[in-house]
Order: structure tokens, then sequence, then C-alpha cells
């Protein structure tokens, strides 16, 4: 006998949020409605939102005709109808994108994960198409209580008054509500070094530089160069003080850190000879490999390097590099883990894209030739149907969640996570048989 599949929810006009009588909820792989597997649907995660999507009504699968069907209207309910999406909270991997008309779209979507959601009776709860990769609860937004924050926000500025990079982290804090800004002043966990005015890719989804013409950026980016004496001043206590500490390079409010590697390879080198406590962490794109020799010269412990597909077609699509090629960030990432370095990607993934039969082909290519520790597997951003159709995607994947069945089986070494992780951390026990995470 089959599941009962969750039922479709959808909003009216205002956004008030309904489940339909017998219509039940469907999902999208690329341009696909598919109906949702049983094993991707878990209950929505503590701390994830529900929002509407504009002027797009919703698909689902209709139980009675054996069909999809397009939702616009609902007896005794005026106005236009809209989907309903997710937004999930962090450590989760979604599995499927929301069904709905993307044609009847009049703008580009903000720069949101899109996530497929319905109503499971039988559960009494929301659901969504997602997998957990990742168990590390430090990022729960409860976690970050804004009424703790701004006196030591306030205090910390006191204390050091001329650091233009602790002024940039406090709007990142209290404008911005990063929570690995708040960390920094929280003492604890990861906290941010941003460091790069400028980038050598104009990526479809930055979410610190957009044309006018798309959507407003969610931050702004910085707008200088911090000192090898700044990102230590800031550095060095948090790496001797915090409870699991993390530094990193490469932030939302940043272009690319690669750009300034000389400085971070001397403010690294400084960190390193005044503590051998914490982490040093570098997130970049990964174009340049020579400066990536540099930074693993100078101490760095671990490196992420991000991709949206390892199909340098569709990476070249969405990161659009200027002066650099996908060979080059597919070597310093061959850099980084010959040096001993903990090497992970930044795997930025959109069901229909990350998981086509191609894109799983070439990356466990990828995965063979470069020896990598970890695949975060981190929900990108952007109007799925634009970057659809940017990368022209034409069918559905295999599934995100057989992906990543498919890899551990085939390299049972390979970690699956969603966060940068402590040195000590590493390699946790177990961590061959660390997914698929339940609960």
């Amino acid at each position: 006998m089959r599941p009962i599949l969750p039922k479709l929810v959808y909003a009216d006009s205002e956004g008030q949020i309904y489940d339909h009588p017998y219509l039940t909820m469907a999902g999208m792989s690329g341009p696909d409605a598919v109906i949702p597997e049983t094993i991707e649907l878990v209950p929505l995660p503590e701390g994830s939102r529900l929002f509407t999507i504009p002027d797009t009504p919703p698909i689902a699968w209709d139980t009675r005709k054996m069909k999809f069907t397009v939702l616009e209207k609902v007896p005794g309910m005026r106005g236009k109808l809209q989907a309903v999406s997710a937004f999930m909270a962090p450590g989760y991997a979604r599995t499927l994108l929301p069904a709905c008309d993307y044609n009847k779209k009049r703008a580009h979507l903000p720069l949101w994960s899109y996530t497929a959601v319905g109503w499971d009776e039988e559960r009494d709860c929301f659901v969504v198409a997602a997998t957990k990769v990742d168990n590390n609860s430090n990022w729960n937004p409860e976690n970050y209580d804004d009424r703790l924050l701004d006196p030591l926000v306030r205090k910390y500025l006191k204390e050091l008054p001329d650091n233009r990079l602790l002024e940039q982290l406090s709007r990142c804090a209290v404008d911005y509500h990063c929570f690995a800004a708040k960390n920094l002043f929280f003492q604890r966990w990861e906290a941010p070094l941003p460091t790069s005015p400028a980038c050598n890719a104009a990526c479809l989804g930055c979410i610190s530089l957009q044309p006018s013409d798309y959507c407003p950026a969610s931050q702004e980016r910085i707008k200088f160069v911090p000192t090898p004496a700044e990102l230590v001043e800031l550095a060095v206590p948090h790496l001797q003080r915090a409870d699991q500490p993390i530094v990193s390079y490469g932030q939302g409010c940043e272009g690319d850190p690669i750009l300034q590697a000389p400085v971070i390879a001397e403010a690294t080198r400084l960190m390193k000879a005044s503590t051998s406590r914490g982490t040093v962490n570098f997130n970049s794109n990964g174009s340049l490999p020579d400066k990536v020799r540099q930074l693993c010269d100078s101490g760095m412990d671990s490196f992420r390097f991000s991709l949206n597909s390892v199909l340098e077609e569709r990476y070249n699509a969405y990161y659009r590099p200027r002066g650099y090629s996908f060979k080059d960030v597919k070597e310093s990432v061959k850099i980084s883990k010959g040096a001993g370095r903990f090497t992970m990607i930044n795997y930025l993934i959109s069901p229909g894209v990350n998981d086509a039969p191609e894109e799983v082909q070439e990356l466990k290519q990828f995965v063979a030739d470069t020896g990598l520790d970890m695949i975060q597997m981190r929900n990108l951003s952007i109007d799925p149907d634009y970057y659809n159709k940017a990368l022209r995607v034409t069918r559905r994947g295999i599934g995100i969640y057989r992906l990543l069945a498919e890899l551990k089986r085939e390299f049972p070494k390979l970690q699956f996570g969603y966060y940068n992780r402590c040195k000590e951390d590493f390699f946790p026990p177990g961590f061959e048989t660390g997914w698929p995470i339940r609960g």
C-alpha cells in the first residue's frame, strides 16, 4: 500500500496558508513537477520559516485524476492563490524545489533558498523535502538572543575604538543579524574575518552585490582591506578564549579573500605565532592556485572552496569567472589536500542541477581526483526558475538523497556537512558511517 502523501499547502492573496482537502504535495526537480518520495519528507525543522511566492499558483498531485494540476482558484476564495515555500533552518539539504507555475511570476524572487513543503495530517505538522546533513546545533536561532548582544557590542567597540574591522562586524551583527559576527561578540564558536572589497567572479546569486534590475543585495560589502594588525587584534583573543574557536576568512559581506592573500598570509602567520589554540579557515572560490599554496605555507588549517557545479559550463554560467577557469579551482582543491589541510567544497545545491546524471558522474570523478574530505551541502539562495534557465536545465535529476547515497557508498571516507569544523573534529569517531542523519 502506498503511503498517504502530505496535503498541498497554498496561500490566499493576503498570505494566509491553507491545506487542500484532497490535492497532495508536489515538488520540483529542475523544471519538472515530481511526487516526493517518503524517505525525503521530514518535519519542518525548528527555526525554519514559511513564506509565499507571489504570482505563482501552486502545482499539486491530483490523486483522483492521477496527474499534476495547477491550482489557480478555490471556491469561495477571492484573489490569486500563491504557492508556499519553506526557508529551512541550517543543517538540512533540500531535495525538491516548491512546485508552482513559475511562468506566471512577474519579477525575480529574492535571494532565499526555496524548498517544497506540505502538510502531513498523520503527523500533524508541516513537512519539507529535505535530508539532515549536519548535527551541529551551535547555529540554531535560539542561541542568538539580541537582548544579550547589544551590551557586548558596545563594550567591545569601546575597548578597540580604532579597529575598522570591529566596526564592520558590529554592523554585520546588529544590522544584518549575521550569526557568525554575533559569535565574535559572544566569544564562542566560528567568527568571521572579512578582508576583500573585490571579487574576480560575478555570481548570479551574490548576496553582497547585485545589479539594480535584479533584486537588492541582502548586505553591503566591506569597503576596505583590514591590515594584518586589525585582523590579529580580533582573531587572537577569539582563538585563545572562545569555546570551539574558529576564525574564517571569506564572508557574505565581502568579495573573495583570495585577492588579499598576502595580507591574509601575514595575519595567519602572526596568529599561529601567538597561539596554537583554535582553527583558522579560508572560504574562497579557489581561483588562484598559487595563492592557495601561499596560504597553506602560512599555517591555514582548513579550506572550503565554493562550487555550484563540477560541470564547467554550468559553473561558468553561475560564477561568471574573470581571469580564471574551473581548472584553477580544481587545482586549488588538490593543492590544499596535498598540503594535508582539511579540504571541503561548499556545494551550492539546487534539485535538478546537482543530481543531474551527468553532474553525478563528474562529481564522483572530482572526488576521486582531489581526495577532498567533505562536501558541505548548502542550499543555493536564488530564484529557482531564473537559475534553471540560466543553466539551461531541461530535466529532473536522480534525487539529492540518491546522490548522497551513491557518493557515500563509493567514497566511505567522504563526509557531508553544512558547517565548518574545529580541527579537533575534522575526523570525528564514526565519520565513515555518518550519513544519513536521523532526527
